[in-house]
């Protein structure tokens, strides 16, 4: 999400801007790319104890061992980890990590441990991307009480934020390859540790890549099961907007058993995430997306935590599920953490609003804007679920994504890894990918989804 350090930081740097909701000047926005910031408006340095090292432009020489087409290999085969953080030794390191993070050490004290291992700052998109952002973060505006936005043409419009929701917008907003179509596993696990899993593949275009979209489309997203045979044929499609207050997501699902399209309103704020086995609402797919609304944003600062990267490890081919999913968690043998920096951003429910979170704190890598951890809370104010993304970067086309992403729920022990593809054949994406608009309208779910 954004770059700089708090708010303290954000004025010694001249950078900060005196309406919370103001575009920035020219002077400002010429900031991004120099000797300070990076182009996406991370801190361009490293830290003064050198465990974070200054960002060079990211990964951008590929691999030798990287066949064009084929999946991901791992850049750094041969690094070890520097420490591991367990149950036993977690209050050595606990200024660097969340609280959801000691929740799930605590709950799984013989299994789960964290391995840490040197911090590579891979993150880099195409030059494109950079320009673009350059000139929205000039024009770019929330409105609406930043429930919309205005003067936006790409992607991250607040590379400076001065709050919560600009941070949010900017992971809502990121650059994930304009136009993808993708296969991956989702896979509900039990807390003893059985699993069924459910095979996706999912197309997200957004609005500009296609003709004739509304002024407040942001994207569209279509997904449909492949696997188990029970949900196979069902497909969801979505019409994402930006302001979801005035104009809210259009949904409508497709189910193969009776062979007809309905309307689908829940899927939107903590409606049930879809074959999740109530282990994630609809808006913490991707970690957060929707409608800001329900909530009061606070930019709490930044902080140098230690969270999932470079996880080509989980992406390797030679694994199988069983390999990587274990009871209460996934293997941390295939489990990389690093130390980055990271935007903290705390969503506290309003009064007369309902959410089965009553609180969420995200904490948001600040070379990318995706949010790398969610600690969620109930109504009683009390952990309840933990998010983990673990970052990647695919680097022939310089797009990070997620390799996985996790939903822990601390009391009942179940788990939800979404995006795994091991067991999957070949690269599981497809960029820049061809799409017409008339496959995303309602009639052509019935197409998409005959069994």
């Amino acid at each position: 999400m954004k770059t700089l350090t708090n708010i303290t930081i954000l004025a010694a740097l001249g950078l900060f801007a005196q309406s919370a909701f103001a575009e920035l000047t020219a002077e400002q926005a010429a900031s991004l790319g120099g000797e300070k910031l990076t182009p996406i408006g991370a801190e361009r340095a490293g830290n003064p104890a050198g465990t974070i090292p200054a960002w060079t432009g990211g990964l951008t020489k590929l691999p030798a061992s990287y066949a064009a087409g084929e999946p991901l290999v791992d850049p750094f085969p041969n690094e070890k980890p520097l420490f591991t953080i367990t149950a036993q030794n977690f209050e050595q390191y606990k200024d660097n990590l969340s609280p959801g993070q000691i929740a799930l050490l605590k709950r799984y004290p013989d299994t789960f441990r964290m391995p840490v291992y040197t911090t590579h700052r891979t993150a880099a998109y195409p030059a494109e991307i950079y320009e673009a952002i350059k000139k929205d973060a000039i024009t770019a505006t929330t409105t609406d009480g930043g429930n919309g936005l205005a003067n936006v043409d790409a992607y991250c419009p607040f590379p400076i934020p001065k709050s919560g929701i600009e941070v949010v917008w900017n992971h809502v907003l990121r650059y994930r390859g304009g136009s993808v179509k993708r296969s991956y596993t989702q896979i509900p696990v039990q807390s003893s540790g059985a699993f069924s899993p459910v095979v996706f593949e999912d197309q997200l275009t957004f609005a500009q890549y296609l003709k004739g979209a509304p002024p407040n489309r942001l994207f569209y997203y279509k997904q449909a099961i492949k696997a188990p045979a029970r949900l196979e044929g069902d497909v969801l499609l979505v019409h994402e907007n930006i302001n979801q207050v005035i104009d809210p997501r259009d949904a409508w699902v497709y189910n193969a058993g009776q062979r007809r399209v309905r309307r689908a309103p829940d899927v939107a704020y903590d409606g049930p995430g879809n074959a999740s086995d109530g282990l994630r609402t609809a808006d913490d797919l991707d970690m957060y997306n929707g409608a800001p609304d329900r909530y009061d944003w606070k930019l709490v600062g930044k902080k140098e935590l230690y969270i999932p990267y470079n996880a080509f490890k989980l992406e390797d081919k030679n694994l199988t599920y069983k390999n990587i999913v274990l009871a209460g968690h996934m293997n941390p043998d295939y489990l990389r953490y690093e130390l980055h920096r990271v935007w903290v951003v705390e969503a506290t429910l309003k009064e007369g609003q309902r959410h089965i979170y009553a609180r969420r704190t995200f904490y948001v890598d600040e070379d990318t804007w995706q949010i790398s951890v969610a600690d969620l809370y109930d109504g009683r104010g009390e952990m309840w679920r933990v998010k983990e993304a673990h970052n990647n970067i695919h680097y022939q086309v310089r797009v990070p994504w997620y390799a996985t992403e996790t939903s822990h729920d601390l009391i009942s022990g179940r788990h939800l890894p979404i995006g795994l593809g091991n067991e999957l054949k070949g690269y599981q994406y497809n960029w820049d990918y061809k799409v017409d608009e008339r496959e995303y309208t309602p009639a052509a779910l019935r197409r998409s989804g005959v069994r």
